[in-house]
């Protein structure tokens, strides 16, 4: 069975995503502790990245890893919800999906700390 979303077009399709999006945000920052720390990491490093004398290839690159971050972290909270949705069960699977979303997390992280690191430390 398919959405009853699907059949819409033009600008209502638009308006209709854009609102689903707003609201998965809002839900991942009421509900996810690690989403709200990494939007308060944002926070602090996208100013920075736009006071620190870098150009602006730079600059980019730097917001963009902090954006992937955020975008790696809503991803594996959406996959952690399905996981419970589907079993709070303990099951093999449902942990490997559950690590290999948090894996995902910690190397956009480390992406993000040596990007970082190499730009400032050119």
């Amino acid at each position: 069975m398919e959405s009853p979303h699907k059949g819409k077009t033009g600008i209502r399709r638009l308006l209709n995503a854009f609102g689903y999006s707003c609201a998965g945000l809002r839900e991942a920052f009421r509900n996810e502790d690690a989403f709200r720390q990494e939007v308060l990491l944002a926070g602090v490093l996208v100013p920075l990245a736009f006071v620190l004398e870098q150009d602006m290839a730079a600059r980019a690159l730097m917001i963009a890893c902090v954006l992937l971050l955020l975008i790696v972290e809503l991803i594996n909270s959406a996959i952690e919800a399905t996981v419970d949705r589907i079993s709070l069960d303990n099951h093999r699977l449902a942990k490997r999906a559950k690590d290999i979303g948090s894996a995902a997390v910690l190397l956009s992280l480390v992406n993000l700390a040596l990007v970082w690191a190499l730009v400032l430390l050119r």
